[in-house]
């Protein structure tokens, strides 16, 4: 259960109010809300598994103040948005960024010529632009022009290269994620058991592309998340992942891909994608659509069903970076207030 802060609530730590920390430096939070005025002082107190509520009211009767432990200081009653953003889109939309820790995904590091280039200028942008920034890092890797599974051995090189590249950004600006593409297709759903041992041959492709990356993201303390683009299956990329053994390799999911899945391929709706997943997800990329194209619409225009997605997302353990990407960068404070109406995130 979670509790939602009224609209005039304010929030506080237990150091703010003078009382002593919870054991294991966790730390309390308070609410003080107006709109509760026979009991003025309300502690919300939170955990990965669950929330309890006590208040310390005016009546004679209550208990005095009672408190529990929350697991971030930064954690409010609901779940904070972050957004996929260039740089520039940085600058335009700081503020925002920086008015809760908000998670922020990079994608100004997905192109060849950036990775062949200098990019050390852009890096220093981004940590100056950062600087202040509470939420988690990452960037999306690249990904135009090869799978990660190719058959060729040149081609697996070249994609290697290149992720290797991009690892080398994470750790010059404080990355600790990297979205990467699913090897999988919707063509691959009906065919994989048509011909004999290719679900085998996918998983070592991708092994042999990865195994360079793995090392390198373990090495940096950096999870790689392999994202749907047509997968019809939810659990097959979640078998992928698994197939590594390491904490350097997770899953990722897009909304909106899931959607194309489910409209047009007769995949399952995306909350079943949160479900297959489990606690292996650990990235979220948040795009409305209409279940026709990869249309990444602001969060609201499109039929996604959000409340379920939510409900999905409510039963984790594993925290993931919820990532609103959207084509219209001006409209991502638009779509985490709509999450917001509906009750659902910040």
């Amino acid at each position: 259960m979670r509790f939602k802060a009224g609209p005039c609530a304010r929030l506080f730590s237990c150091r703010d109010k003078g009382l002593p920390l919870p054991a294991s430096g966790e730390r309390g939070l308070f609410r003080e809300s107006s709109s509760t005025p026979s009991f003025p002082l309300a502690v919300i107190c939170s955990t990965r598994r669950g929330s309890i509520q006590a208040c310390r009211g005016l009546q004679a009767s209550l208990p005095p103040l009672f408190f529990s432990t929350q697991w971030s200081l930064s954690m409010t009653s609901l779940p904070i948005v972050g957004a996929a953003m260039t740089l520039d889109d940085v600058e335009t939309h700081r503020n925002w960024l920086l008015e809760k820790p908000r998670d922020l995904e990079l994608q100004s590091f997905v192109e060849a010529d950036v990775l062949n280039g200098d990019w050390a200028p852009l890096a220093e942008r981004a940590r100056k632009l950062l600087d202040g920034h509470q939420g988690r890092l990452g960037i999306h890797g690249p990904f135009w022009g090869f799978i990660i599974a190719s058959q060729d051995p040149d081609i697996r090189a070249v994609v290697s290269r290149r992720l290797l590249q991009a690892l080398d950004v994470c750790a010059n600006i404080g990355a600790t994620q990297m979205v990467i593409h699913s090897p999988y297709t919707s063509w691959s759903y009906n065919n994989l058991d048509n011909n004999k041992g290719e679900r085998e041959k996918i998983i070592e492709y991708t092994h042999q592309t990865l195994k360079d990356a793995v090392k390198r993201a373990e090495d940096i303390g950096l999870t790689m998340v392999i994202e749907n683009i047509e997968d019809k299956d939810p659990h097959i990329r979640v078998g992928l992942a698994n197939s590594f053994n390491s904490p350097a390799v997770a899953v990722s999911i897009d909304t909106g891909h899931a959607h194309y899945a489910h409209g047009y391929t007769g995949a399952p709706p995306v909350d079943y994608y949160v479900h297959a997943a489990g606690n292996r997800l650990q990235h979220i990329h948040l795009q409305d659509a209409d279940g026709y194209a990869d249309r990444h619409w602001s969060l609201g225009e499109g039929n996604i069903h959000w409340r379920a997605v939510f409900a999905a997302l409510a039963k984790l353990d594993s925290n993931p970076r919820l990532i609103i990407e959207i084509k219209d960068k001006s409209k991502i404070p638009a779509s985490a207030a709509y999450l917001a109406s509906l009750g659902l995130a910040e």
